[in-house]
């Protein structure tokens, strides 16, 4: 009799037990809704964390199980932001310079509405008019399908360029990252539409909600971002136990063998890049309503350094890996960079964690490298006693002269 996918992967569960009690702790111990145990600010860190675990989780799908090491993904993760960034800016100047206008001796016109909004937000950088990629900021479901349709396109087309030429390794990873810093140096210009090294600010004030506390909003994005973490969850665990998570793992393991059996290579992977761009903007579209400001920093290649190094800390190859990964050093970092970490007085030197913080995060990546190359996510399989099936010296293939496990493992 088949099991059922539950049965088959008991995990699955577990997380989403797990954060449904992490989400319901966190809302009973928060200003709006419990005891006021936590502070807005931290149950905003906490929200952001979630959205940092959806994008390492589409990491993961991407690098963990398809062996492709994007140093991109953040960049998808940042237009995301963006387009919801848009909307949240305009429609909440929209509503001050409207109340601005309503003690005018006559109504304002639509035309005068929409230049007092364009002077608003573009004469910081010295500018009047709304720029074109602005021509649909005033809509919500325009700006929603844009969240997805501009790191989505931007994903297949940069795809489809590389995979076709059959760019792999090391030169994808740089062909990434290359795109990624051209986005930035990109946006980095006031003539780019989105205020250059201003970006955009003050995304925390949702129009239409102005009585609504932050305390609230707070807790309402961490609703959301536990959702969206997951409904991601549980899809890619539905994907990577099915055949097509068996096509992606042996694309990783041995890309030509894939080819030469005649699955479209190129094509798979193409499919799996552009979702998980996908799930990193809309990951970034929670996310910085929470931040609150986004700036062409937030898309240096760094970042999504910092991804990769979050998910090989995790455990690559594991969705709870890339989720334990992504939260452990997110909040770690936030501790260590808050200014919350004692310094270490040594006599002649004293430690400041904010200044040796990326060069612990670094030892660590490298440690993690050498010596526990299964992250977090191999400890958790070591203690639940998980262990890889035994064949005992049996053939790893269909006849006699198949490599034996011995010479496999040798």
């Amino acid at each position: 009799m088949k099991q059922g996918f539950f049965a088959r992967n008991p995990s699955v569960l577990v997380f989403l037990a797990l954060l449904a009690l992490f989400t319901l702790g966190v809302t009973l111990l928060s200003h709006a809704y419990g005891t006021s145990f936590l502070s807005t600010s931290f149950v905003k860190t906490l929200g952001k964390t979630l959205c940092l675990c959806l994008v390492a989780l589409a990491m993961d799908l991407v690098w963990g199980y398809m062996g492709i090491l994007s140093l991109g993904h953040m960049a998808f993760f940042a237009l995301g932001g963006y387009m919801i960034g848009m909307w949240l800016m305009y429609a909440r100047t929209e509503e001050i310079v409207v109340q601005a206008l309503a003690n005018a001796p006559l109504p304002a016109t639509p035309q005068e509405i929409a230049d007092g909004v364009a002077t608003q937000i573009f004469g910081v950088v010295g500018g009047a008019d709304l720029p074109a990629v602005w021509t649909f900021a005033g809509s919500l479901p325009a700006q929603l399908v844009l969240v997805v349709a501009v790191p989505g396109l931007l994903a297949l087309a940069f795809g489809w360029l590389a995979f076709r030429s059959r760019v792999t390794g090391v030169y994808l990873s740089i062909l990434t990252q290359a795109m990624t810093l051209a986005l930035a140096l990109y946006l980095y210009q006031n003539d780019s539409g989105l205020r250059g090294n201003n970006g955009l600010s003050g995304l925390q004030n949702i129009p239409g909600l102005g009585g609504v506390s932050q305390d609230a909003l707070s807790v309402w994005f961490l609703w959301a971002s536990a959702a969206a973490l997951a409904l991601g969850y549980l899809i890619a665990a539905w994907v990577v136990s099915g055949k097509f998570g068996s096509v992606m793992r042996a694309i990783r393991d041995d890309e030509q063998r894939v080819r030469f059996l005649g699955y479209s290579v190129e094509g798979y992977k193409l499919f799996v890049f552009t979702v998980t761009a996908i799930v990193a903007a809309i990951a970034g579209a929670l996310y910085y309503p929470q931040a609150g400001i986004i700036n062409p920093a937030e898309l240096a290649p760094i970042a999504s350094i910092y991804l990769a190094v979050w998910v090989a800390i995790g455990g690559r190859g594991r969705l709870y890996g890339a989720v334990i990964g992504a939260a452990f050093v997110s909040l770690l970092s936030t501790w260590f960079t808050g200014g919350r970490a004692p310094s270490i007085d040594l006599g002649v030197y004293i430690i400041q964690w904010v200044d040796w913080w990326q060069i612990l995060l670094g030892l660590s990546f490298v440690l993690v490298t050498l010596f526990a190359p299964q992250g977090i996510g191999g400890l958790i399989d070591w203690a639940a006693g998980l262990r890889h099936p035994s064949r005992r010296g049996a053939a790893l293939g269909p006849n006699d002269g198949a490599l034996q496990e011995k010479e496999a493992t040798e």
